[in-house]
């Protein structure tokens, strides 16, 4: 199979251009795409995104119960969980934003940025959630409880776009040459 085949199976023609012959399209999808920041191949921000996200959902699901039970157990979940949301988001917020800035191809996308402004946004509003519940444990309802709403939504439109990143733009994937 030749290089042209391999790149046109493995890197669409982006959205509105079906035949993919513009020019600037072409250099953005000749453009380095690989993770910058990788163990053994494996993209860094790809592999901390879960635990943020799956922080967000339980913070959520803390405050869900807490209003359906006011057992003051699913509060101290809920300031916990927020809190692990806001510190380990902005772990993988310091590795995407390396990464955005490291590796051209993704930096040239639109998506990489429509990504990584929904991260960041969701990240104040993590680190909110978490101050609010820091400052005074009563807030949790009504506010802590929209803030955890809000957040869930931000990380559902944040990991779209960086599952676009990574399903229609080939990010950080790492093809070996028997592929």
């Amino acid at each position: 199979m030749s290089q042209a085949e391999t790149s046109s199976k493995s890197d669409p023609p982006e959205a509105g251009n079906q035949t993919g012959g513009e020019p600037v399209m072409t250099e953005v999808r000749r453009l380095d795409k690989e993770s910058a920041i990788a163990v053994i191949g494996h993209p860094l921000h790809a592999m901390m995104v879960h635990f943020p996200i799956a922080f967000v959902v339980a913070t959520l699901g803390a405050d869900l119960f807490f209003w359906w039970s006011g057992d003051p157990f699913w509060e101290r979940a809920g300031l916990w969980t927020a809190g692990f949301a806001f510190l380990t988001g902005a772990a993988a917020a310091g590795v995407g934003t390396l990464e955005l800035v490291l590796v051209p191809g993704i930096r040239a996308r639109v998506t990489s940025w429509s990504h990584a402004v929904a991260a960041m946004t969701l990240l104040a509003v993590a680190g909110t959630n978490w101050g609010v519940r820091l400052s005074e444990a009563a807030a949790v309802l009504p506010l802590g409880l929209a803030l955890s709403a809000v957040a869930t939504v931000l990380t559902a439109f944040a990991g779209y776009q960086g599952g676009k990143l990574i399903f229609d733009h080939g990010v950080g994937i790492v093809l070996s040459p028997n592929d």
